[in-house]
């Protein structure tokens, strides 16, 4: 008898678990944009932003247990897939797009490189439940969950009511993401002008190229204008892959795909949606001469005269590519807080 009062209290002890959320406060630095996110319907605290990096780095959220989030999206590579021109997934599943980078989603209100997502705490849904990558469903995932001793305490930690379901789950993977903000290259340092940072001449001539000839897409000091357009790119006739008109069914919006940001650009590699550039060098070089006419190209590519592309020197790609390095941020890449150690 003794044994058995001594386990209920035991469980007892374990289910009492006190919600007292310790708040996280999200700094913005000068040049960056204001907060998409509304953080105030889901309000970043430690014991969320844990639980969100474990979900992240959890097995259980996909059907063989063994494909996390962070299987495509690995740390150093600014959280892509590295090695891979397109994302892998359960039983050797492979998709049909490049992993994109995890950096100041909390900026952006469309996700994916077609903009099927229109919520942060609705995109891990997309690869959760494809065949190809993580072959999921939420309730199954929440059913795993549950069975978990660690995951039970730590929802009631990270959750009022401390409910394990598919909208708690969803929300701390946001309060995870959301904390991952890339604000601390060197470009960022040179222009809000802390310490000593300068450019090179090379860096600064490349900016200056940039500025002339890139910021019309790439925009702001998040490096992206957040639209979708055609760049030009050859279909894969194995694919034929439409990007945004897969969304909408939009004629104008064949071939287009989401503008992503540069910075990390130095370790995200391989480039475009679908993988098929390995170098920077090899991006400019394609905007320089390799565009292809797919019949709904960007005008912003197209010059007066009909021809495709930015013209580029030499040297405007060299130095343009010196300055992309410049958008590195190794304080970032190399933080420990969103590593699974």
């Amino acid at each position: 008898m003794l044994i058995i009062v001594l386990l209920f209290s035991s469980c007892a002890k374990d289910d009492a678990i006190e919600y007292s959320p310790t708040p996280i406060n999200l700094e913005i630095p000068s040049n960056f944009p204001p907060l998409v996110y509304a953080i105030e319907n889901n309000p970043l605290t430690e014991e969320g932003f844990q639980l969100g990096k474990s979900l992240f780095y959890e097995g259980k959220l996909s059907s063989n247990n063994s494909i996390p989030c962070a299987f495509c999206h690995e740390q150093a590579f600014a959280f892509t897939h590295h090695g891979h021109n397109v994302s892998h997934g359960v039983d050797g599943g492979i998709g049909i797009r490049n992993s994109q980078p995890i950096q100041n989603l909390v900026f952006q209100s469309e996700f994916t490189w077609d903009g099927a997502a229109t919520h942060l705490d609705l995109q891990p849904i997309i690869p959760i439940t494809s065949e190809v990558e993580m072959n999921e469903s939420l309730s199954n995932v929440v059913e795993k969950l549950k069975a978990d001793a660690y995951y039970r305490s730590a929802f009631a930690l990270a959750f009022e009511e401390g409910e394990i379901n598919g909208e708690n789950l969803l929300k701390a993977l946001s309060q995870f993401m959301v904390m991952m903000v890339s604000t601390n290259s060197k470009y960022d340092r040179m222009i809000r002008q802390e310490g000593n940072e300068t450019f090179s001449v090379l860096e600064n001539d490349g900016l200056v190229t940039f500025q002339q000839k890139c910021t019309s897409c790439h925009a702001t000091d998040l490096f992206t204008d957040q639209s979708y357009r055609n760049n030009g790119l050859s279909v894969n006739p194995q694919v034929d892959d439409k990007g945004r008109y897969n969304v909408f069914q939009n004629p104008d919006d064949l071939y287009k795909f989401k503008v992503p940001s540069l910075r990390n650009v130095e370790h995200s590699f391989p480039y475009m949606h679908d993988g098929r550039f390995e170098t920077l060098e090899a991006v400019v070089n394609f905007y320089d001469n390799g565009l292809t006419d797919n019949g709904n190209v960007d005008p912003l590519l197209v010059s007066e005269n009909g021809s495709l592309g930015i013209p580029l020197t030499d040297y405007e790609k060299q130095s343009l590519v010196a300055f992309l390095k410049t958008l590195t941020d190794n304080e970032f890449l190399q933080n420990e807080r969103f590593s699974d150690f």
